[in-house]
């Protein structure tokens, strides 16, 4: 089985809490997230097997309902993309970084998942609408070259979307600086 993330975003709090009880009393997944979010919103984040995923939202669709504001089913996830979301990832030193920054939960995955996809690099943290005003980044580190085809892959993959708000690459950063960020 391949892995899969799964994510469904609603306007309300209560909506967004039978939601993710739905996802997952239907299927066997990971509950990643099932939290509040900027701006008054509510995120349910699954993982696991692609089966299970899409059964879960499936469920969780029919129970948000036309509270629901954004999905994403995306299978075959790189793995690095879920130790990045927990923030269970160490930022050692850093010859660059690399920085994805959108206005939704969903794009950002989708932007994390391809750069992971597309170059040697390592995702440090994917950062979920978490005290952001509802924006989200991703940290990327590796050397110079990877780092600016990561971003690069992850940018493509969103930006004709709109939900892209800026993205840099920072060769060496400073010691102070990454330390601040972890």
């Amino acid at each position: 089985m391949q892995p899969a993330i799964g994510l469904v975003e609603t306007n309300s709090i209560a909506i967004g809490i039978k939601v993710g009880d739905a996802m997952v009393k239907r299927a066997p997944v990971n509950l990643l997230e099932a939290r509040p979010v900027c701006p008054g919103k509510y995120i349910v984040l699954v993982g696991g097997d692609t089966g299970p995923v899409g059964e879960a939202m499936e469920s969780g669709l029919q129970a948000g309902g036309d509270a629901v504001v954004d999905k994403l089913f995306l299978p075959n996830v790189h793995l690095s993309v879920f130790p990045a979301i927990a923030g269970a990832v160490e930022m050692e030193e850093v010859e660059a970084l690399g920085i994805i920054e959108t206005i939704s939960v969903a794009s950002i995955i989708v932007a994390a998942d391809a750069a992971a996809k597309a170059a040697a690099v390592t995702l440090t943290e994917i950062r979920l609408a978490n005290g952001l005003g509802g924006k989200s980044f991703v940290l990327i580190v590796g050397d110079v070259p990877n780092v600016e085809a990561a971003v690069e892959a992850g940018v493509n993959v969103i930006k004709d979307e709109g939900l892209l708000i800026r993205f840099v690459v920072i060769p060496r950063l400073h010691e102070e600086m990454r330390r601040k960020i972890v």
